[in-house]
This record gives C-alpha cells, structure tokens and sequence, in this order.
C-alpha cells in the first residue's frame, strides 16, 4: 500500500481527494494537515466522510508526513512553494493541486503578483498529453480546471497546428472558488444568474497559452470565465477558427486518433455536466459552422479538473494502471 499525505485536507480538494483516495486499492491516507482544524476528527468537519475515515487533522510538518510515500498539496496559491522542497528533500513525491509549480518562474512571478520563493521544474500533469514524462516523476504540477477543459478540447487541432484562432468561452460551478465564502459567492448574488468574471485577464489564460504554443507556437486564443448557480462542473466551448477547410468526420478523426488510447476522454454526439459529475471523465463533441467548429467539453472541477485528474497522475507516476481507483460511472442524475 502507498502512504498517502494530504496538506490542506479542509479545503473542497482536499475533501474530493478523501473522497476518491478511500476507495483506491493500492494507497491508504494515513495523514491530513490543517491549522485551523489541528486535533479534530476529520469527520467532524467533513461529516459525509462519518464512518469512511477516523483521521485527525494535524500540524502540516514533517514529522507528521516522514512515512508518506506521496504528499498532494490542496493549498491555495503561493502556500505549496513552503512545502515542496521539503517533502522532495525527504524523498516523498509530491503533487501540487495549486498554481504554484504551474508556469515557469518569470510568468508566474508576473501574474500571480509574487516572488516564487522555492522554484523547481515541475511535470505538467495534464495526463493525457504528458504521460510518458510523468512516469517516475518526482514533482507534478496539476494543471487548473479551466486549462484542463480547453486544452484538452483543441489540444488535437493545436498539434497538427490547424487553428488560426481559438475563443474560449467556460462556464463553472462555484466550487471553483474555494470553500471560503465570500461576497462573490454569496447564494443570492448568483442565484438564477450566470455571472463572468475577470473577463479578459484570468490568470489561467497564461496556463492555457503556455500548454498549447507547446504544440502550435502561434496559436492564438482568447479566454471568457463565468460562473453558473451549481455547484459542481466546467462546460466549455471552444470557437474554433482553422487555417484552410477541413469536413467535420477529418475533424472527428483526428480526435478519434489522437485520443485512443485515453480512458477518461469520450466523445459525445452532444455535451451534458450531468454526463460527467462526480468522475474523472472529460467529454467532448465537435459541431460545424459556417465558419468555425465548436469543440464543447465537460468536466467535473472538482474531479478531473483538480483531485481525480492528482490521483490519475499519481497512478502513472507509481507506475499503476492509470484508472485504478477512478474507473466508477458518473453521478447521473
């Protein structure tokens, strides 16, 4: 069995990583940290887990993680960079759920307003398109939920560098922003609403930018995030403007072939959140227009586009079956 360490095990990821990690069949959670919360039961915060686990939320140090294996870091930006060196220097493998290890050190510095203090190359986790450099890697950064939904919608194209110009236009359910309430979140401010947000300046544009200009160097894309009044999912729809004339069933062919081999994306004749909530699915269809394709996806955020997509890369990592664990149907309805 593979020790596992949660730091930040208070947090909806964390939650999500309890949730899922309890019925894999190879790793066991033998430590969960939170100031806040240090000596209590984690039940008693997360009373859906009542009867799953009798942990108790300690101190995030490592006397308490020396026996992990594997430490995933569910803290919000700017807090992994304090824990990274030290668990790799105790030799556990680490998995980053936050921002911090996401972009090299000038972009992130340049957009998330911070100096990075504790610097290291990490292996983007976006499984399906890095495996191989995943496999044995020590450090791994997990990709955001919106880069995770609109790479992998257009990431086929990109690598044939077919696209002019791509917009992406998602929309998310409100876990998205943690689980500390703020005005933004406030059940009446987004109630029968669907509200954008930073409009033109997301910070997980400049994730996007860097994955996909990996594969097509002059790709152009624009980026719209808003939120819906549910909790879970991402649905977006990627406005696809390619260089010269292509038939839709050449376009399904090229996401046929490129994602044979991956488990967790299906395409889809249409898109549904509901198709996917509570998995580690991504669902994709393709529609033609005049003048552009439509590429939708689906994600659950909280699954695929944080804790599911960490345990999936933790499974190649250690060299296991890359579903174990995560191969359950979605939630529906």
């Amino acid at each position: 069995m593979i020790k596992i360490g949660i730091i930040g095990a208070s947090g909806y990821t964390g939650s999500e990583l309890l949730r899922l990690l309890y019925n894999h069949p190879k790793a066991e959670v033998v430590a969960i940290t939170s100031r806040k919360w240090k000596g209590k039961k984690v039940w008693k915060l997360h009373a859906f887990l009542k009867g799953f686990y009798d942990l108790e939320f300690v101190e995030p140090e490592l006397r308490y993680l020396d026996e992990c294996n594997v430490v995933f870091l569910a803290v919000p930006h700017g807090q992994a960079m304090k824990y990274a060196p030290m668990l790799l220097n105790a030799g556990i493998k680490v998995i980053d759920i936050s921002a911090d290890y996401r972009l090299d050190k000038e972009t992130y510095e340049r957009v998330y307003g911070k100096k990075h203090e504790a610097y290291i190359k990490a292996i983007y986790g976006l499984t399906e398109l890095y495996k191989e450099e995943i496999k044995g890697a020590e450090l791994i950064a997990n990709p955001g939920c919106y880069p995770t939904s609109t790479i992998l919608a257009v990431a086929p194209l990109a690598k044939q560098e077919l696209i002019d110009r791509v917009i992406f236009d998602s929309k998310s359910g409100i876990t998205g922003a943690g689980a500390e309430p703020t005005n933004f979140t406030h059940y009446p401010n987004l109630h029968e609403a669907i509200v954008p947000y930073k409009i033109t300046n997301h910070r997980h544009y400049w994730e996007m930018l860097q994955e996909l200009k990996k594969f097509q160097p002059d790709i152009k894309i624009s980026f719209t995030p808003q939120v819906f009044p549910g909790s879970r999912g991402i649905l977006t729809n990627a406005h696809v403007f390619l260089r010269g004339k292509l038939e839709l069933d050449e376009v399904k062919k090229i996401y046929e072939d490129f994602y044979k081999n991956c488990f967790f994306i299906r395409l889809q004749d249409e898109i549904k959140l509901s198709w996917v909530r509570g998995s580690n699915f991504c669902d994709i269809a393709i529609f033609e227009g005049e003048d552009r394709f439509v590429i939708s996806s689906a994600i659950d955020n909280l699954v695929k586009g944080a804790s599911g997509q960490a345990i999936q890369n933790m499974n190649v990592m250690l060299g296991f079956k890359e579903k174990l664990g995560l191969d359950f149907a979605p939630l529906f309805p």
